[in-house]
């Protein structure tokens, strides 16, 4: 009898359906297994035979096949153990057939016959859903990952010995359950605060005007004027995440394996990735011979922190353009093109120069930098990525008056008010459109929905004229300029908008010119 059991594999951040096959064949043991796996599942055949054996149950002499079907596309994933181990019992009639005609099932197994977690299991999820299976068996460390899924049956196990008891039902296994009302009430709990930072107004107003638009932002200043802390409070003034938006960071967070550091195996507030600058381009962008997300793509939905800048390699920074633009990361292989999503909000933060004191004011703190150093150092940050970075802000060293004095100004939870009061204006204006946000608008939308007066057109054309300014950089005034109007409740661009917007374009002309 041929054993037949459901399982899944992933593929990037989706997951597929495979058939696991078992036969067996002779009076010589062997195993073959077929269906391009990838080393890492050829490999479990050893595993699956010694905690078949471990866990209690006598394999005849046989020769066994194992096929993954289908036959073409890649495995690589210890996912499969569990699934394999099920079909060679059912081949040699430990497990009756009609128990795994709508029953899936992913683990890894252990020598012991116990099972381990595994990655990618919410993608996995969506996929047994969406193919109307009865139950999902997974290692229990994943159960509330994949009971997220309203609708889906998943059952936890901690061992082989314990799921196949279940398909016999001698056991009972209460299905795994999760309260998604109470997950989602402690969203956006963060124990950092905007109102920490003293002093530094004029950057807590671009960083709302760029958490409202989703707009990109560099902050140029001296070591220790709080950049890194203002760039880790950004994620407490964004909306808050949907349920839907949750689901689809998460998800690429799983397939990764970082979804075990959530509670309840979803992600709960936006996600804050901050790589350090020798990270190499595959790391960032994604990719690899299995394609993983990167960076980037981790950062969906979130914020893609990147401290001193001009230290990462400028090939580096140059895989971001796309990105940038897009919302997506293309990874190509010969016989595969995949698709990561990469909607993130860069934030950077640079010196002045290498030493970093360059222009500043602070005794004792002089640059001695020669200026060709300080040209090669600025030089890393190339003009075309410069132009998609919607907001560059200066950050001057604070006062001892600000230092000394009592934290002031809006803490994080009334400045998110006004972003998601601006937001929603975003969302109703672009309810027709298949986008979300003002960043997002392309040429056609911004002529419908940036219509400026006589007045702002003089404005941006001396601005334009004497900056030198590219189009691309003009169309991103525009949207700064319309996010700046969202945040006042205006309906109309008005000429102050437009000027908070191009003051927001000044320090690459002071610093690259």
């Amino acid at each position: 009898m041929v054993g037949t059991v459901i399982s899944y594999t992933t593929i990037g951040i989706d997951a597929y359906q495979i058939m696991v096959e078992s036969d067996s064949t002779g009076n010589m043991f062997g195993v073959n297994v077929v269906g391009m796996a990838s080393n890492s599942v050829k490999e479990s055949k050893d595993r699956v035979f010694a905690a078949i054996k471990n866990a209690g149950w006598t394999i005849p002499t046989k020769r066994f096949t194992i096929n993954l079907a289908p036959a073409d596309m890649k495995k690589e994933s210890s996912a499969l153990d569990l699934a394999i181990a099920v079909a060679v019992l059912q081949n040699v009639k430990q497990v009756p057939v009609e128990y795994l005609r709508k029953v899936a099932m992913i683990g890894e197994l252990s020598l012991d016959g116990n099972i381990r977690p595994v990655k990618g299991v919410l993608p996995i999820a969506i996929a047994a859903k969406q193919d109307e299976l009865d139950a999902l068996i997974v290692p229990a460390e994943n159960a509330d990952e994949a009971a997220i899924i309203e609708g889906l049956t998943v059952i936890p196990v901690t061992s082989l010995r314990e799921a196949v008891n279940y398909l016999l039902g001698t056991i009972k296994i209460a299905p795994a359950t999760v309260d998604r009302d109470q997950i989602f009430q402690v969203l956006n709990d963060f124990q950092i605060d905007m109102f920490d930072v003293k002093g530094q107004y004029q950057v807590k107003r671009a960083l709302e005007v760029s958490a409202a638009g989703s707009h990109n932002l560099l902050m140029i200043g001296p070591p220790g004027s709080g950049k890194t802390m203002l760039a880790r409070r950004v994620p407490t003034i964004l909306p808050e995440l949907s349920l839907d938006e949750a689901l689809e960071a998460t998800k690429i967070h799983s397939v990764a394996g970082f979804s075990k550091n959530f509670q309840n195996g979803i992600l709960t507030t936006k996600p804050f990735r901050s790589p350090h600058h020798t990270i190499s381009d595959i790391a960032l962008i994604g990719g690899g011979a299995f394609p993983r997300p990167g960076e980037v793509s981790l950062s969906h939905r979130g914020v893609l922190f990147l401290d001193e800048l001009p230290e990462f390699k400028r090939a580096v920074l140059e895989v971001l353009r796309q990105p940038m633009e897009d919302g997506v990361v293309t990874i190509s292989r010969a016989v595969q093109s995949l698709n990561f999503p990469a909607e993130f909000m860069l934030i950077s933060s640079m010196n002045p120069c290498p030493c970093g004191y360059f222009g500043s004011n602070i005794p004792n703190h002089h640059c001695n930098c020669p200026m060709t150093s300080i040209q090669r150092y600025r030089s890393k940050i190339s003009g075309p990525l410069l132009d998609r970075i919607d907001i560059h802000v200066e950050v001057p060293t604070v006062t001892y008056a600000d230092l000394s004095s009592l934290p002031t100004g809006d803490n994080s939870a009334t400045i998110r008010k006004r972003v998601n009061r601006a937001r929603q204006i975003q969302h109703d204006r672009f309810r027709e459109e298949s986008i979300f946000c003002n960043t997002q608008m392309n040429s056609k939308m911004l002529r419908k929905y940036c219509k400026i007066d006589e007045s702002s057109h003089k404005l941006l054309q001396n601005a334009i004229d004497k900056m030198g300014y590219s189009a691309r950089v003009f169309d991103r005034i525009l949207k700064v300029s319309r996010t700046i109007a969202d945040l006042e409740g205006d309906s109309e661009i008005r000429p102050e908008h437009i000027s908070e917007a191009i003051s927001y374009r000044t320090l690459d002309r002071k610093y690259w010119d």
